[in-house]
């Protein structure tokens, strides 16, 4: 009887046009990925029998619903803490039930404790650092947004300068060369991040022999004025031979509440030209404290957090997760996907790495629905209704003229 394929073709294009729908109303949900009906016909078979070639087929049912996991396009927004997956990969995220959950759509966005959470307030996982011994934990990222980073010590400070050949001994002339005429100047911190002015100054003293002096406090109320630190000596093609490092000792800020330390003075890189006094590098690694002002992340996943005080720290790292077979996912509201025993367990890495895709920083991924492509389907669906309401109409005719003979 045509009524059953009928009815089933019915209810296979009323499915199809369901999926159809969804895929439209999705068309601007960030991350999302289309579905697709797929169909399989139906036959009756009796035990024994050979091949359905005598049977017209009882319909159609929908075999499946699978989603299609194509690249969505980019789209720039600006925001740091937007981002896309540009490749293969999902973010893994804890819901708030604990239960995790994997997902395309990078809306994400800082709760009040710092944790970098979706509109759901699922948490972002990944990897953990501790700035201060290196070590890396699995977990919830998370940015230091109640408080800054501590003041660190200097410790070492590395100077390279060019000093003029041509430059006379300061003895020789009247007055003297004053101590001051070739230096530069830098600041150190304490222990606690307190800032110190500490100037460097060279004094020639021979042929290719400079005196090195320092200008820093320490812990007297005058400081410690052009300290002679040491010797330096370059030989005839002007580069440095001896007298690196040295160390500046007792370093403190007069009436603090740190104790005097010691900085070491890295001068390797130090030369001696035909050519003016000039600084090429000046830095010191201590700093002071700060206020967490903003984050970047790069292709890789790592979190990089920016400070008043100008320091960067790697805060963590985004780890990935993908399936043998995606398909097997099941998705659940909120553009998230479940692991199933059809998708097997994730295999996790970070972005960039093997084939998992990178991470753009300020982008988000659009959907991946077509609309042109859904609208034509929702036509051929549309016509695949109304053939099988016609085949309906036309066994309800065959029927009421078999009844109405006489």
């Amino acid at each position: 009887m045509g009524f059953q394929q009928g009815l089933s073709g019915l209810n296979a294009a009323s499915r199809g046009l369901d999926v159809i729908g969804h895929n439209i109303a999705n068309a601007n949900t960030t991350g999302m990925k289309s579905s697709r009906a797929e169909f399989a016909e139906l036959y009756a078979s009796n035990l024994g029998t050979g091949g359905g070639g005598n049977s017209p087929g009882i319909g159609v049912t929908t075999a499946a619903i699978s989603q299609q996991f194509s690249q969505g396009n980019l789209s720039t927004t600006g925001n740091d803490l937007d981002l896309a997956i540009n490749g293969a990969g999902f973010y893994a995220v804890q819901m708030p039930s604990g239960e995790i959950n994997y997902t395309r759509a990078g809306t994400f966005k800082l709760d009040k404790d710092g944790n970098i959470v979706t509109n759901a307030g699922a948490k972002l996982q990944g990897n953990l650092f501790d700035p201060q011994t290196g070590a890396v934990s699995k977990g919830s990222l998370q940015l230091p947004t109640g408080k800054g980073i501590q003041g660190q010590v200097t410790s070492t400070i590395t100077a390279v300068a060019n000093l003029d050949t041509e430059a006379v001994v300061a003895s020789s002339t009247t007055p003297p060369t004053p101590v001051t005429k070739y230096g530069t100047s830098l600041t150190v911190y304490d222990t606690q991040g307190a800032a110190i002015p500490v100037g460097l100054y060279f004094q020639k003293t021979a042929a290719n022999t400079w005196d090195v002096f320092a200008d820093y406090p320490n812990g007297s109320s005058t400081g410690t004025m052009g300290t002679a630190l040491g010797s330096i000596a370059f030989d005839s093609a002007g580069k440095l031979t001896s007298g690196s490092p040295m160390t500046l000792t007792g370093v403190t800020v007069p009436g603090g509440a740190t104790a005097a330390f010691d900085v070491a003075l890295n001068l390797d890189g130090m030369t001696q030209n035909a050519s003016s006094f000039y600084v090429s590098t000046l830095k010191q690694n201590g700093y002071a404290p700060g206020e967490l002002t903003g984050v970047k992340i790069e292709e890789d996943g790592i979190i990089t957090a920016r400070y008043s005080n100008g320091e960067t720290q790697a805060a963590g790292q985004i780890v990935l997760a993908n399936f043998r077979n995606v398909q097997g996912l099941e998705p659940t509201s909120g553009t998230y996907w479940k692991e199933t025993a059809a998708s097997g367990a994730p295999l996790k890495n970070t972005p960039a790495s093997g084939n998992f895709g990178k991470i753009a920083s300020g982008t988000l991924e659009d959907s991946n629905v077509d609309l042109t492509a859904e609208l034509v389907n929702m036509m051929t669906a549309q016509r695949a209704y109304q053939a099988n309401a016609q085949t309906i109409k036309t066994q309800d005719q065959v029927m009421s003229t078999l009844v109405n003979m006489r």
